[in-house]
């Protein structure tokens, strides 16, 4: 199934029809309705006269991966064979890589992490006391043919001295990293006391890593979405 919302929020989600669950088809309605009523999100910017900002670099940070855990899917909220609840607010992140052409980039490699509602990584130079076991920490998902993708994650919290946030990596098709960044939460008061937010050399690089959170019930009790748009260079 090919969808194609054409009103304020422009995105598309492609799925064969044995491959569309339930989840799927919350998606689908949540993304009809906030096409038509905007919701709150912004637009996708305009690939049709100008090229676009790539997306602004960040620093990486001490907690990447030292290894892939063995379950890496696209729903940080479900690791294989843990059946806990997890702790925090679910958001469901939705978004699309393109070139500074505007063009969709197919088969990219999206990587991203976070810490838990606690403000622990699952990582070994992190702390364990307290961590969340439930949630998996880290993601990782392809983009289709229209260059879209999507993860299902918790909001991003405060730890230590940053702002809210979650990392992100993009990799071309055949595994060469492109991108390093980190995106942010709109409004939220630590942003303009975080030095790394703070770095950002424009407002409209700071824009294009801060993420507008909206309610979204369509998709399952208190859960949240956004979306976000990943310029290549």
């Amino acid at each position: 199934m090919c969808l194609a919302i054409t009103g304020p929020i422009a995105f598309f989600i492609s799925e064969t029809s044995a491959e569309v669950t339930q989840e799927d088809e919350m998606n689908r309605r949540w993304f009809v309705k906030s096409g038509l009523l905007v919701s709150g999100l912004a637009a996708m910017p305009s690939v049709a006269l100008a090229a676009l900002t790539p997306t602004p670099k960040q620093t990486e940070g001490p907690f990447y991966p030292r290894e892939l855990p063995l379950d890496h899917d696209n729903d940080l909220l479900k690791i294989a064979g843990r059946t806990g609840r997890v702790m925090g607010t679910p958001l469901h992140l939705f978004g699309r890589v393109l070139n500074t052409d505007g063009v969709a980039i197919d088969g990219a490699i999206i990587q991203i992490w976070q810490c838990d509602a606690k403000g622990i990584y699952h990582h070994p130079r992190d702390r364990e006391t307290g961590r969340d076991p439930n949630f998996q920490g880290f993601g990782e998902t392809r983009s289709n043919a229209e260059g879209a993708f999507r993860f299902r994650t918790i909001k991003p919290v405060p730890y230590s001295w940053r702002a809210p946030h979650i990392h992100l990596k993009v990799f071309t098709p055949d595994g060469k990293e492109t991108l390093t960044t980190q995106f942010y939460v709109a409004g939220d008061p630590a942003n303009e006391r975080d030095g790394i937010y703070r770095a950002i050399a424009t407002e409209a690089e700071r824009k294009a890593v801060t993420l507008e959170i909206v309610q979204a019930p369509e998709l399952g009790g208190n859960a949240l979405a956004t979306q976000l748009t990943i310029v290549i260079g």
